[in-house]
């Protein structure tokens, strides 16, 4: 198979890399400055074992591919905020034979939360969610660092909504030549859903920096805790920390890497590389949205999402709002924010 990662960024860029490590053929998909490295020095991987670069394919879309192959996987590694874009671009792309990609290969979701899987289901047939536990950063145009070790990331696989196939084991048995541990499993969204209320997070590290002391981690637990009733009240089911320990142990360690300190998360990440947007709606906002369709009040993961699009629109450095302002605010949210909606 040939993987086309569309968005080859620091989780995309890491799988691309490491599949072309295991010889399996890549394509990876970029834009501005960092598809111009890309093409001039290829794309130099950092990881604990050392640095090697690859000179793959790099392209701006569809287009210099012509027709797709049959044997074409399409792995989405855009922000949530780009799927949508993405999807309109690749969707229609003729594949040789007869049919477009939407309706012929398989789109495997690289991504954060779980509306990609959603809204990738109304335009693609076959459809794969990924679970990412996997430490990757952005260094610079060209170059992508990954601290795991040994391996380098866990990526629970599976149909969306649910189940398996002979694609999702023959894609897990490339990424497992390739320093990844990748089970196939049938419930792909428990694993998901799990990793979204880890992410819940990631607004609170980026916009007031890393989430250690004793505020930053009872701010965090309240967090995660009205993220996980509102999960409760929606009844949908999430793989418990245990169970989470259990399949991850101590297989992706974080060595430090010369050259390449480790960033902070993807949320962190955008701030700092200056986007303009960061995916607050799909982590925080995902627990907004069910919390306001099952009446469950949401007021600290409201606060989060309105933080982080302020700070992404504005221009805001990362971790410049100190703990104890964010406290301070989240305090007075929960006063003013957290009844429930009254019901008829």
């Amino acid at each position: 198979m040939r993987y086309i990662i569309i968005g080859a960024g620091a989780v995309g860029g890491t799988v691309g890399g490491r599949l072309a490590q295991a010889g399996r053929e890549v394509v990876l998909v970029a834009r501005g400055p960092h598809l111009t490295a890309l093409r001039g020095q290829g794309l130099r991987l950092r990881v604990p074992e050392g640095e090697s670069a690859h000179r793959l394919p790099a392209v701006d879309g569809p287009g210099p591919l012509g027709e797709l192959r049959p044997d074409d996987v399409l792995a989405l590694a855009v922000k949530t905020q780009d799927t949508v874009a993405a999807l309109d671009t690749w969707a229609g792309v003729p594949v040789a034979g007869g049919g477009t990609a939407a309706e012929r290969l398989p789109l495997v979701c690289l991504q954060n939360g779980v509306e990609s899987g959603r809204l990738a289901l109304r335009r693609f047939r076959r459809v794969y969610g990924v679970c990412i536990w996997l430490p990757s950063t952005f260094v610079e145009p060209g170059v992508v660092s990954a601290a795991g070790a040994p391996l380098t990331g866990v990526l629970h696989l599976g149909r969306v909504p649910h189940g398996t196939d002979d694609t999702a084991r023959r894609i897990a048995a490339d990424l497992a030549d390739a320093h990844f541990e990748a089970p196939v499993v049938p419930d792909v969204a428990r694993w998901q859903y799990a990793k979204l209320l880890a992410n819940l997070g990631n607004a609170l590290e980026a916009v007031s920096g890393p989430t250690v002391g004793e505020a930053a981690q009872a701010l965090l637990a309240r967090v995660r805790a009205e993220g996980e009733a509102v999960l409760d009240a929606a009844g949908i089911a999430y793989a418990s920390a245990e169970e989470q320990r259990a399949a991850r142990g101590d297989k992706v360690t974080l060595v430090p890497l010369d050259g390449s300190p480790r960033a902070g998360g993807s949320s962190w990440q955008s701030l700092v590389r200056g986007t303009g947007t960061i995916e607050a709606d799909y982590l925080n906002g995902e627990i907004v949205l069910l919390g306001r369709l099952h009446g469950v009040p949401t007021p600290l993961n409201e606060l989060l999402q309105r933080l982080a699009n302020t700070f992404a629109r504005e221009g805001r450095p990362a971790g410049s709002l100190s703990v104890v302002e964010l406290v301070e605010l989240a305090d007075e949210a929960v006063r003013h924010g957290g009844r429930p909606p009254s019901r008829s």
